[in-house]
C-alpha cells in the first residue's frame, strides 16, 4: 500500500477523553491503569495526529469541585488545546456513572433526579458552546428498567421530549452553533435502554418541538449487539439528514459492550462502512469511542488509539481501490446497481401510464427474468479480496 497511514487534523480523528483515559475497571476487576491527566491527553493525541478530543462533564471537572476548581481544570484544558491546535467538535454530559442516576437522569422516576439533569446538562453545554463545540451528544445509558412494572414507558417518552424541547429552547435563546445527537443502545447498563437503536431514535426526533435540531451519533458496537448491520442503519441517518456525529470502534457478534479498536471485530462491516463515509461524502467527525484492554499499559493505549486512526485510513484506502477497479466496476454492472439508481417511474409517467404499460406486467417473463444472475457472490468476492490484500 502506498498511500500513506500516518494521519493528519485534516483526517479529523477525534477521541474522548474517557477513552484513552480507561482505567481498566469493570464489574470483575479493579483498574489496571492510574487515572491520566487530560491535559497528558491532548498532547499525547496530537503527537498521533488526531484533529480534536471530546468529554463528558466529569471527564474534565471530578463531580462536586467547586466553582473555583472548575475554572482551575477549564484553564489548564484550554491551555493545551491553544498549545497544541486541538478542537472540541463535540461534548456531552455524564448522566450514568454518579449512584444519583442509578433510575436514569431526564426520565428518572423522583422529579428531582431530572431537574439536576437538566440542570447539570445545561452548565455543561455552556462550557461545549465556549469550547467551540458544535455537537452535543445525548447517550441515555440509565434511561430504562429490568422490570416492566417500573417504567411507565409512554410516560418516560413524554419526560424524553420534555428535556430534549427544554435543551433545544435553551440552545436557541443563548444563540449556540449547538445540535443535538441521541446515542442509541439496547441495553447495558440497564436492562433495557430507551431509544435502543437509530430506528427507534430517528422516529423519536420527529416528534420533538425542534427536530432540526437533532440527529444521532450511532455507535458501531452498540448497533451490533443488537445484531443489526451497522452501515445499513448509517446509510438510513445519511438518508434522513441525521447523522451528526458518529462512534467507531470494534464489536464482535451479539454480547456485552466491547469498545474495541476500530476495525477489530466486524472486519467486512468497518469495510462497507468507512466505504459509505467516504462515498457519501460525510464532513464530520471520525470519533473514536474505544476501551484500551485493561491488559495495556499506557505505551499500549497509544498504540491502540493510534491503531484505530491507521486502520480506518487502511480501510478508506482499500475501499477506494475497490470502487476504482475495472473489473469491480464490470460486477457493480452486472449486479445492475446502476438500474437501482433509476427511477421506478419515467420521468413525467403516471400512474395510469403505468397500468397501460403491458410491458410491465401483461407481457413481462417473470420466468426469464427469474433466471438471470446477480453477480452478487463475484461482487462481494472481489471486496473480500480487497480485504484480504489479493488485490
Amino acid at each position: 500500500m502506498t498511500q500513506s497511514l500516518t494521519p493528519t487534523p485534516a483526517d479529523k480523528f477525534t477521541f474522548g477523553l474517557w477513552t484513552v483515559g480507561w482505567q481498566g475497571r469493570d464489574p470483575f476487576g479493579e483498574a489496571t491503569r492510574p487515572a491520566l491527566d487530560p491535559v497528558e491527553t491532548v498532547h499525547r493525541l496530537a503527537e498521533l495526529g488526531a484533529y480534536g478530543v471530546t468529554f463528558h462533564d466529569d471527564d474534565l471537572i471530578p463531580f462536586g469541585s467547586s466553582d473555583a476548581e472548575r475554572e482551575a481544570h477549564v484553564k489548564r484544558f484550554r491551555a493545551a488545546l491553544d498549545e497544541t491546535g486541538m478542537r472540541v467538535p463535540m461534548a456531552t454530559t455524564n448522566l450514568f456513572l454518579h449512584p444519583v442516576f442509578k433510575d436514569g437522569a431526564f426520565t428518572a422516576n423522583d422529579r428531582d433526579v431530572r431537574r439536576f439533569a437538566l440542570r447539570k446538562t445545561i452548565r455543561n453545554i455552556d462550557l461545549a458552546a465556549e469550547l467551540g463545540a458544535t455537537v452535543y451528544v445525548a447517550w441515555g445509558g440509565r434511561e430504562g428498567a429490568e422490570s416492566g412494572a417500573a417504567k411507565d414507558v409512554r410516560v418516560a417518552l413524554d419526560r424524553l421530549k420534555e428535556a430534549f424541547d427544554l435543551l433545544g429552547d435553551y440552545v436557541l435563546e443563548q444563540g449556540y452553533d449547538l445540535r443535538f445527537a441521541i446515542e442509541p443502545k439496547p441495553n447495558e447498563p440497564r436492562g433495557d435502554i430507551l431509544l435502543p437503536t437509530v430506528g427507534h431514535a430517528l422516529a423519536f426526533i420527529q416528534q420533538l418541538a425542534h427536530p432540526e435540531l437533532v440527529g444521532v451519533n450511532p455507535e458501531v458496537g452498540h448497533e451490533q449487539m443488537a445484531g443489526l448491520n451497522f452501515p445499513h442503519g448509517i446509510a438510513q441517518a445519511l438518508w434522513h439528514g441525521k447523522l451528526f456525529h458518529i462512534d467507531l470502534n470494534g464489536q464482535s457478534s451479539i454480547k456485552y459492550d466491547q469498545d474495541l479498536r476500530f476495525g477489530a471485530g466486524d472486519l467486512r462491516q468497518a469495510f462497507w462502512l468507512v466505504d459509505l463515509l467516504e462515498s457519501a461524502g460525510y464532513q464530520g467527525m471520525r470519533h473514536f469511542d474505544f476501551k484500551p484492554p485493561r491488559t495495556e499499559d499506557f505505551a499500549g493505549v497509544w498504540a491502540s488509539a493510534a491503531g484505530c486512526m491507521r486502520n480506518y485510513l487502511a480501510l478508506k484506502h482499500k475501499t477506494a481501490a475497490f470502487r476504482a477497479d475495472p473489473e469491480v466496476q464490470a460486477a457493480l454492472r452486472a449486479s445492475r446497481l446502476d438500474q437501482l439508481a433509476q427511477t421506478t417511474f419515467g420521468e413525467g409517467e403516471s400512474l395510469a401510464d403505468l397500468l397501460a404499460d403491458r410491458s410491465a406486467y401483461e407481457d413481462f417473463d417473470a420466468n426469464a427474468a427469474a433466471e438471470r444472475g446477480m453477480a452478487f457472490e463475484q461482487l462481494d468476492q472481489l471486496a473480500l479480496d480487497y480485504l484480504l490484500g489479493l488485490r
